[in-house]
């Protein structure tokens, strides 16, 4: 498909899948491409980006991802996404965070974790409700392969970040946590040690969930917090265009 829009002087491509290789496949956001004429102005043409899929291998078993990108630019820096029980790298898809993310600079990477999502067929490394070992995002972020990134995790995803912010916070750029689980199984002495940067996200719907991790991720000395007013737990699917703009201005903040 191919369509002008005279109303901005933007030519703008439809969908495109470029390649399919083993475990591998590269598309063109349908929305992003696009092509400014000389001497026009379009304030809302978007950057060309790029998704790919694929899968790695940690711990000797294979997960899932999806990667969106800039694609005629160097990343500003990476963002890790990862999901609660009930969602998977598909809804960051369906939610547009991936291609924001790419639009504004970014790489943008959202994993399938075990036993979720396209990573149906691999086992946890611990059981729901327990912290995991920090080895494992390690291994994620050597398989990628990530240096220093921005770490999003919702929910369940709490077993996996924690152990990882506490044992790795090196390799963190920031963190946001979004009302994740697992947060009172760690000290306040332990958060109080940890310098990362941290946006800590949750709507004030989420009386259970959401009240606890902030009474414990607070006690992280360089913290903010975004309450998103009306949401509930994925409050980032409740409010999806606020979700978008306080994560872009953090990140644009870490600059």
């Amino acid at each position: 498909m191919f369509r002008l829009s005279s109303s901005r002087d933007v030519e703008t491509f439809g969908p495109r899948k470029l390649r399919e290789a083993a475990n591998l496949s590269v598309f063109v956001w349908p929305w992003s491409l696009s092509i400014r004429f000389p001497g026009k102005y379009s304030p809302q043409a978007m950057a060309a980006t790029l998704l790919t899929e694929g899968t790695i291998t940690v711990g000797g078993q294979t997960l899932f991802y999806r990667q969106a990108k800039p694609a005629q630019q160097a990343p500003r820096l990476s963002v890790l996404l990862l999901h609660g029980i009930r969602f998977s790298s598909e809804t960051w898809l369906n939610l547009q965070t991936l291609s924001k993310l790419a639009e504004a600079g970014y790489r943008a990477v959202a994993i399938d974790l075990p036993g979720l999502g396209n990573s149906k067929d691999a086992t946890a490394p611990a059981p729901v409700g327990e912290p995991a070992p920090s080895s494992f995002l390690k291994s994620v972020f050597e398989a990628l392969p990530l240096d220093q990134a921005v770490v999003i995790s919702p929910s369940l995803s709490g077993m996996y970040s924690l152990p990882f912010l506490f044992q790795h916070s090196e390799l963190l750029k920031a963190y946001i946590p979004v009302a994740p689980i697992c947060t009172e199984k760690f000290p306040a002495t332990q958060y109080a040690g940890v310098k990362t940067r941290t946006l800590i996200v949750y709507g004030d719907q989420d009386v259970q969930l959401g009240e606890v991790s902030l009474s414990n991720l607070k006690n992280l000395p360089n913290h903010e917090v975004m309450l998103m007013k009306g949401a509930g737990h994925a409050c980032y699917m409740d409010k999806p265009e606020e979700w978008h703009l306080g994560l872009l201005n953090f990140l644009k903040s870490l600059e």
